[in-house]
């Protein structure tokens, strides 16, 4: 989710079409919406990884979305050519920051609750900043690396009561949750570093789901992962959910937010959904938080609104 961070004046994509419904909704109603929607999909994943590979998963999942999303723009009069360079870009994108990384996030699900994957999210935007600063010399002030370090600190704290009940199995889960960070800032930094103004968003976000579907896709095949489709109402109805309330409505959403407010005030969505999403982590899949968690979950809370309300004189308000 985009925020206030260094990198806010880079060059910002077409959103292509507005919904009507949308803009009927107050702004207090869109932030309710994204929260509640992001906070509960990363425990939605739990019950795709139950039945089926990680893998498979994400290659449904994507596969659905792109084909939803693109539905959508066609429906909406876009036309769905593009350049072949500007189609390599989408699939490197999609590698990146829905195939590789969310493939990472299903693993690490499989090791620890979905709430603490959540939380390791925190550490994004210190690593997006320093890959900007590094790249492009982004400037990166000072309130912005104190909070990305509380970040870090407090997703550290959070995880290391589990290291001491489970051992290795945490030790796995924060692996695959590292990665899965990493590998998301790298896509995200390739998406800013080839946007251009008249790209519509909707049709890149539908080609890139789409590309990383197949990568998915390719990845399974090629590790041997037989692909079984359960009949179970769960899987079936956590996946629809991830299709359309995850991808699709929340994303809209989320941009109306963005266009009302600036990404800066829309950041604040990634500081309330890592919450949010521990509790549902704790109320459905028996995780019980300690002292530590409190303490880590109140610093990463801390460090990202540090990094929301930091500023650098060349960034529009």
């Amino acid at each position: 989710m985009a925020a206030s961070w260094p990198w806010a004046t880079w060059p910002r994509p077409n959103w292509a079409f507005e919904d009507p419904p949308l803009h009927r909704l107050s702004n207090l109603q869109l932030f309710t919406v994204c929260v509640l929607i992001w906070s509960t999909t990363w425990h939605a994943i739990v019950y795709q990884i139950a039945e089926v590979a990680p893998e498979w998963s994400v290659a449904l999942r994507f596969s659905l979305a792109g084909l939803v999303v693109l539905a959508g723009c066609r429906w909406h009069g876009l036309r769905l050519r593009f350049t072949p360079r500007a189609h390599a870009l989408f699939a490197l994108q999609g590698v990146f920051m829905y195939s590789l990384s969310y493939i990472c996030v299903y693993h690490a699900e499989l090791h620890v609750p979905s709430g603490l994957v959540a939380v390791g999210y925190s550490a994004s935007p210190l690593l997006s900043g320093l890959g900007a600063w590094l790249l492009w010399r982004s400037p990166l002030p000072a309130r912005f690396v104190a909070g990305g370090v509380a970040g870090v600190l407090g997703v550290a704290l959070i995880f290391w009561p589990e290291f001491g009940q489970v051992g290795a199995a945490a030790m796995l889960g924060a692996a695959f949750t590292a990665a899965a960070v990493l590998l998301a800032t790298v896509g995200g930094l390739l998406v800013h570093a080839g946007t251009r103004r008249d790209t519509p968003f909707w049709l890149s976000l539908g080609y890139t789901l789409f590309y990383s579907s197949l990568c998915s896709a390719a990845l399974a095949g090629l590790s041997g992962v037989p692909l079984t489709l359960p009949s179970t109402l769960q899987f079936w109805g956590s996946l629809a959910y991830l299709v359309l309330a995850g991808t699709v409505v929340a994303f809209a959403c989320w941009l109306t937010l963005q266009q009302r407010l600036g990404p800066g005030k829309a950041g604040t969505v990634g500081v309330a959904t890592p919450v949010l999403a521990l509790l549902v982590s704790a109320a459905l899949e028996g995780y019980r938080p300690d002292v530590l968690t409190g303490l880590g979950a109140a610093l990463a809370m801390v460090g990202n609104v540090l990094m929301l309300r930091s500023r650098s004189p060349s960034l529009a308000s």
